[in-house]
């Protein structure tokens, strides 16, 4: 399909549920003091309010992306949208902390049939190329806006509306982006091919098995490192994987098809996406807390602190396709990951106990703004380059779970380091402990940088013109 057959609007769009989608993720974490003292909750269930949506979301991707393919990217995608938007409603009249759980848990399924559908539209209306690179690098600033306005709009509407307003602005949200996808995409659907069964032991092992290592991760951050219960967890889950693994082999319509894991490429840039958001989630995490427990800023300070970086996000991102065609993908993304790693140890080593904002962190930021768009445009294009049309879903589906589960992985890692290097509660010992977790995570992005240098793409294989005016697929 060409860029110039494109319905109106459809990027937009697309871009604007990113922008929802990773808002959400940093959104009710700002008002979880006042969580727990309107309904009386202790820290562990706080931490499920958070983590239950953080585990069905990355639990939930794969299958999202399979079945956006199978059942119609569309069709996912408002099935997505709708769950949200009840989700959050559920959530926004929670009586009790056990129900607002329930309901961020129903929240991170959504998200997930919502984010995998998107994306695979996206690949679908973008053909491999310059378009398509512009149409990522809008998810990619979106994405970083999203991480940065969850903070500041988490500390806005809790400070003059209450918590629940964080919850009930998903609802409006998700209704409107519902209502400019049947006003603006194609609702015709093309139905599986005969025989086409959707995988259900694939679906139900591999979603149980990411969803346990999930749990297990998350706990781990929570804890500061493994105990026997995320051990556990972590165990039985990658045991189910295993199982996964063997289901595709034996299955006629495997929800993975093991050759499309045995493309080199997309196997190293799906390793890369990861090793990105473990650099990347993380920082945003661990930056927003120096601001408030060893600086002193509110909470909604300490989310405009990223304002600049979230700027030059904006500003890069639009670029990323000129770059890309004069140095070529594997070096922008090399580029991308060396200016990570070194934003990264360079607001690392900045980090004082009795420091400022504008000698700690602001300049090292405006790096990492200008790194970010880079990294995630290149990897992402990297890992969808090669998916046929009806692989999109699929495609999508592997590098947001890639990049889910590089997230939590990160935070559960610099978190752990974090902690164990704080001796006390000082300012001094926390900013030595998030000092060190900053330097793993510019290690990781460092270590990226060199994968990066061996990532090949395929020679492309020109596709047979297709008669007829398309409109949107599946």
């Amino acid at each position: 399909m060409k860029a110039d057959r494109v319905p109106r609007g459809a990027l937009p769009l697309l871009a604007a549920t990113q922008l929802l989608l990773i808002l959400d993720t940093a959104i009710v974490n700002v008002a979880l003091p006042s969580i727990g003292e309107d309904l009386g909750a202790g820290s562990a269930d706080l931490s499920w309010v958070a983590n239950a949506y953080l585990i069905a979301f990355g639990g939930l991707l794969l299958l999202g992306g399979r079945a956006a393919d199978l059942l119609g990217h569309r069709s996912v995608f408002l099935a997505g949208l709708g769950l949200l938007a009840a989700a959050s409603a559920l959530g926004g009249l929670a009586p009790h902390a056990g129900v607002l759980v329930a309901a961020r848990a129903a929240q991170g399924v959504g998200a997930a049939f919502a984010a995998a559908a998107a994306f695979a539209l996206l690949l679908v209306l973008f053909p491999d190329g310059p378009a398509r690179h512009k149409a990522l690098a809008a998810f990619a600033a979106m994405g970083g806006l999203g991480g940065v306005l969850g903070t500041v709009l988490g500390g806005v509407l809790t400070d003059l509306l209450g918590w629940r307003s964080t919850l009930w602005l998903n609802v409006l949200a998700a209704l409107l982006l519902g209502a400019l996808v049947l006003r603006l995409l194609d609702g015709r659907t093309t139905p599986p091919e005969d025989g086409d069964r959707f995988d259900l032991a694939g679906a139900l092992t591999v979603t149980a098995g990411l969803a346990l290592v999930a749990y297990a991760l998350v706990g781990a951050a929570g804890q500061g490192w493994v105990s026997a219960q995320t051990l556990g967890s972590g165990g039985a889950g990658l045991l189910l994987l295993a199982v996964f693994a063997v289901v595709e082999t034996r299955t006629r319509r495997p929800l993975v098809p093991p050759a499309v894991l045995a493309r080199p490429a997309l196997r190293l840039a799906n390793v890369l996406s990861a090793l990105a958001q473990m650099t990347l989630f993380p920082m945003f995490f661990l930056v927003s807390l120096y601001l408030q427990s060893v600086l002193g800023y509110a909470p909604l300070g300490g989310g405009l602190g990223l304002l600049p970086l979230s700027l030059v996000v904006v500003a890069v991102a639009p670029q990323a396709g000129r770059i890309i065609f004069r140095l070529g993908l594997t070096r922008t993304m090399t580029l991308g990951f060396v200016l990570l790693s070194a934003g990264t140890v360079w607001l690392a080593l900045a980090l004082r106990s009795d420091g400022t904002f504008l000698t700690t962190v602001l300049a090292p930021s405006l790096l990492l703004g200008a790194a970010l768009p880079l990294v995630m445009v290149t990897t992402n294009v990297a890992a969808t380059a090669d998916a046929a049309p009806e692989e999109t879903g699929l495609a999508s589906g592997l590098v947001n779970t890639a990049q889910q589960f590089g997230s939590v992985l990160g935070l559960a890692v610099l978190v752990a380091v974090a902690t164990t290097r704080t001796e006390s509660a000082t300012a001094a010992a926390q900013t030595d402990g998030f000092r060190a977790a900053l330097l793993v995570g510019g290690a990781f992005a460092a270590v990226a940088a060199v994968i990066s240098l061996r990532l090949r793409l395929p020679t492309p294989t020109p596709a047979p013109p297709r008669p007829g005016r398309v409109t949107e697929p599946r």
